[in-house]
């Protein structure tokens, strides 16, 4: 008897009319598939080199860098090479450079995780090709402005004298306040310029999952008298949950990794308590310095990536226990 890709081999005699059988696996020499490893090779090299070897860099954290000395030559820093890590937790800003990175990135995460999700169900939901394809396209746009553009637009519109913001404000009988200048408003300012800008990048996603439901369970939902609202909850949303917690998973991987350059374009001296977080005061340390601190820096950004690695796993594994969905 032969079956293609495996070998039924008789156990103690007895032959293939009888009941007892295994099964073993023909091989499969890997250099068959030569063509498909080939394919691999640029990106392995790419990431090789661009993602694993600057990792050597890292080194700098630990030591009192000397660029006339060089990356090996330069001393090691004090207290077992950790001084730099216990001057920047001893900052006497350090909580609350913290906190402002936390406080944007959890408003952030937050939003860019549920309104996405809405809107793709909602759109899901337009019967009119023309009406559902117009609104994405809408929510698409914005996407592609430059962030400094954005930014631009920001100053322009919440300008004293004559920005649409002041002007909306006091049409109702406020008053007018430069809010760039304001730490109450800039992370709200960040957090839903930001919405704007992708809410309909960040819905695709779920529009693609959305388009694998089958349809068939709708039908039966529909004869058994569920309303549109219902299908929604009992059956879109179920569809695209794993989706979802995957996002929210790799979301809280970045907690700690706001985007540097809108915050940075966006601070200004009256906004500074609230819009100094990690990635800005790494910047402001080293390239931004007279004197830059580049060991000092690096000790920053190896203590916020490590943070990011364990709130990366921590996430995923409440996520496995609980809803048995991760990300390994």
């Amino acid at each position: 008897m032969e079956n293609i890709g495996q070998e039924i081999v008789p156990i103690d005699g007895v032959n293939n009319g009888g009941s007892s059988t295994k099964k073993i696996k023909t091989s499969n020499p890997w250099y068959k598939n030569w063509t498909l490893y080939l394919l691999l090779v640029p990106s392995v090299v790419y990431i090789f080199i661009f993602s694993y070897l600057p990792m050597l860099g890292s080194v700098i954290a630990f030591k009192d860098y000397n660029s006339y000395l060089g990356l090996w030559d330069s001393p090691w820093a004090g207290m077992a090479g950790f001084q730099h890590f216990v001057t920047f937790v001893k900052l006497p800003n350090f909580w609350n450079i913290i906190f402002n990175t936390l406080y944007i990135s959890v408003y952030s995460i937050v939003l860019n995780t549920i309104l996405p999700v809405i809107l793709a169900l909602f759109v899901n939901e337009i019967r009119w090709k023309t009406a559902k394809k117009t609104v994405q396209i809408i929510s698409y746009c914005p996407y592609f402005i430059s962030t400094v553009v954005v930014v631009g637009m920001l100053f322009s519109f919440s300008n004293l004298e004559s920005g649409l913001f002041n002007q909306i404000v006091t049409l109702f009988g406020g008053k007018a306040s430069n809010l760039m200048e304001s730490e109450k408003i800039f992370p709200h300012m960040y957090v839903f310029s930001g919405l704007w800008q992708g809410l309909g990048w960040w819905s695709i996603v779920y529009f693609g999952a959305l388009a694998n439901v089958d349809q068939e369970l709708h039908e039966a939902a529909v004869l058994d008298g569920a309303g549109r609202i219902q299908r929604i909850i009992h059956i879109n949303v179920p569809t695209i949950l794993p989706m979802v917690i995957i996002m929210f998973i790799m979301s809280i991987g970045n907690m700690l990794n706001v985007g540097f350059e809108k915050v940075y374009l966006m601070q200004t001296s009256g906004n500074l308590g609230a819009s100094e977080i990690i990635s800005t005061y790494v910047y402001r340390v080293s390239m931004g310095a007279l004197v830059p601190q580049f060991s000092y820096a690096t000790a920053i950004s190896l203590f916020n990536s490590v943070i990011n690695i364990i709130l990366l796993v921590i996430a995923n594994v409440i996520s496995k226990k609980v809803s048995e969905t991760s990300l390994w």
